[in-house]
């Protein structure tokens, strides 16, 4: 029997199965769907899905039943029928270039997301938007439904996975990863799609819609007339109005001045439109233009990882106007910034960055001017104030810089670029409205994108909380060791980079004290890239650390992955050489094996050895696994 087709009664059964565990299959459907759809499509999503899950019952309008099937040991109970379609219907979404909504529900002038949870819950969301739906859909097998590994395999199977067994590895690794609070997280409200928060749309926009209706109705109804009597197909005439609609500067999304006090979603969203040209139609007109197809000689600059198509719909207008004798126009399109520029002697200007899934923070400011030397930045509209330092000089006091009505703040030094000197490193902190609880301020520094990057501290022994701000003298003292290593990190798409003092260690023969480091850096794609830096006493609050390791493409030093081990040749002041090695918390030994041979229950360890030995090191954990030096 066809799997749309089932007795009647086993329709009753899924149909009673479904009506009462609706808000768990809806959940677990919207955990399977791609989150690039957006919340509020998922919500409807999995919503949809879910209704369309009852399958249809054999006989049916044919006057009569059909004779019962013969029910086998393969026979699914209702719940695990419903289940099952869900599953396959929500993992054929992330296979579908265009995902249209179904056909129910339909919500019409209101945005619909479930209710904003913590760190932990944004924390797992994020790793999970970073793996392929059937991992998502194991994960909730396990966590949502309960099933053992067998049971959870045979249904990926059944609903269409093509690799359970690598789904089931991978969301092993994810499992691992986040702890034993997975379960309970997938259980909060940022994952529940049935209890929601609703705000509406641009009510202005639906104001204008509204007037233009029957205008419109009448065009198209003309549109159809004629391209039924000259044979068209009207496809093309639908396209060109798509992509109209798209460069037509009077649709321009534009956010209420007040609307980020009064959001969950506090990201660039809820940025209104500033500039003096904000309602200039003719600029923003050209800009849409050009971005859509750029003329010969138009400057075009990406991120990494940033595309350039073309607008699909009408995007969000962030800021218009003069900044220093530059025409600029910044838009938002929901995934990008694009920052068009028109100098008044040369050819335009695109800048293209990648920015989905910004938060408070690194939705903050934006540059929306550059120069020899010089930037400015566009500040976002819950930040109350701004303040510099050199991030090399950690005991000096703050200097505070002016911000214009529109957001624009004074020209800010740029940090040194290029292998030379690293004198100095300017870095803005960000102090956000009274309106926003529990997070005063922030620190942000320039590497040449145009959303500039959040630099953030990870105490010793770190809590549930995650990476902290840079505020008290030890984080800023930390930071003015590392700072000119960030230069390695321009244009690599950069979205934060954290900090971690892992280990301290005593040196021998009376060497003093040293510290390692971890300076995790986050890009706006996901991989994130690591380096181990050994610090030893300095005689300069701003000497840097020897750099011990590099990673790329690695968990390590973040939530998902923090075990970390680093190892060093040092030599001691009376010559004699030595290899260093230090583990995170969780690390209760370590070993040198190959030209150095030795072993320790602490998280330390201080081996003579002859400079250049060869030499591996690596961290046990408690449960006996083992953690390479980064870099090995």
């Amino acid at each position: 029997m066809p799997m749309d087709e089932r007795t009647r009664a086993e329709v009753e059964r899924a149909e009673a199965a479904l009506v009462e565990h609706y808000p768990r299959l809806v959940r677990l459907g919207y955990l399977v769907l791609p989150p690039s759809m957006g919340r509020h499509r998922r919500v409807l999503a999995a919503h949809g899905l879910v209704q369309r899950a009852l399958p249809r019952a054999v006989g049916r309008g044919r006057g009569g039943g059909a004779l019962p099937a013969q029910r086998g040991p393969e026979t699914a109970s209702g719940y695990d029928l419903v289940r099952l379609r869900t599953l396959r219907l929500a993992l054929s979404y992330e296979r579908r270039p265009v995902r249209p909504l179904p056909a129910v529900p339909f919500v019409w002038g209101l945005r619909l997301f479930p209710r904003a949870g913590g760190v932990d819950e944004l924390a797992l969301d994020r790793a999970l938007s970073a793996v392929p739906a059937p991992v998502r859909a194991a994960v909730g097998l396990w966590h949502l439904e309960g099933l053992d590994r067998e049971s959870a395999r045979a249904v990926l199977a059944a609903a269409g996975a093509e690799d359970p067994g690598a789904a089931q590895r991978a969301a092993g690794q994810l499992d691992r990863a986040v702890g034993a609070g997975a379960a309970a997280l997938l259980n909060s409200g940022e994952f529940d799609p049935c209890t929601v928060q609703t705000r509406p749309t641009d009510l202005l926009r639906r104001r204008q819609r509204r007037r233009v209706a029957v205008a419109l109705a009448a065009v198209v109804a003309a549109g159809a007339a004629v391209a039924a009597l000259a044979g068209g197909d009207g496809a093309r005439p639908r396209h060109e109005t798509v992509a109209q609609q798209a460069l037509d500067p009077a649709r321009l999304l534009r956010t209420p001045n007040d609307q980020w006090a009064d959001t969950s979603r506090v990201d660039f969203t809820a940025w209104p439109p500033r500039g003096r040209q904000a309602g200039d139609r003719e600029l923003l007109g050209r800009a849409l233009r050009v971005w859509a197809a750029p003329p010969d000689g138009t400057r075009i600059t990406a991120s990494a990882g940033t595309s350039t198509r073309p607008p699909d719909q009408p995007p969000r207008l962030l800021y218009a106007g003069l900044i220093d004798n530059v025409m600029v126009a910044v838009f938002h399109d929901g995934d990008r910034l694009v920052r068009y520029a028109e100098p008044e002697d040369t050819t335009p200007t695109l800048h293209f960055a990648r920015v989905d899934d910004a938060d408070l923070t690194t939705a903050g400011a934006l540059v929306i001017g550059r120069g020899n030397g010089w930037m400015r930045y566009l500040i976002a509209p819950w930040v109350s104030a701004v303040t510099t330092r050199d991030l090399l000089v950690p005991d000096a006091p703050e200097r505070g810089l002016h911000l214009a009505p529109d957001g624009v703040t004074d020209r800010i030094p740029t940090p040194p670029g290029g292998s030379g000197g690293c004198g100095s490193w300017p870095v803005a902190r960000l102090h956000t409205s009274a309106r926003i609880a529990d997070h005063p301020a922030f620190l942000v520094t320039d590497l040449n994108d145009l959303a500039p990057v959040h630099l953030t501290q990870l105490p010793a022994v770190p809590g549930a909380g995650g990476p902290g701000e840079v505020t008290d003298a030890p984080a800023l003292r930390s930071w003015a060791r590392t700072a000119c290593s960030l230069r390695s990190l321009r244009g690599a798409g950069v979205r934060s980079v954290n900090n971690w003092a892992y280990a301290g260690q005593r040196l021998p023969e009376n060497g003093g004290s040293a510290t390692w480091l971890c300076t995790r850096a986050d890009t706006w794609s996901g991989p994130g890239r690591v380096t181990v830096q050994f610090q030893p006493p300095a005689a300069h609050p701003a000497d840097p650390g020897r750099i011990t390791g590099r990673a790329l493409n690695t968990a390590a030093c973040s939530r998902f992955g923090r075990p970390v081990v680093g190892r060093i040749h040092w030599q001691a002041k009376s010559g004699k050489g030595y290899v260093l090695a230090a583990g995170s918390p969780g690390v209760g030994g370590i070993d040198v094996t190959g030209g150095v041979r030795a072993g320790g229950t602490a998280p330390t360890l201080a081996v003579p050895a002859p400079p250049g030995a060869p030499a591996e090191v690596s961290g046990r954990l408690a449960d006996g696994a083992r953690v390479r030096a980064v870099g090995s």
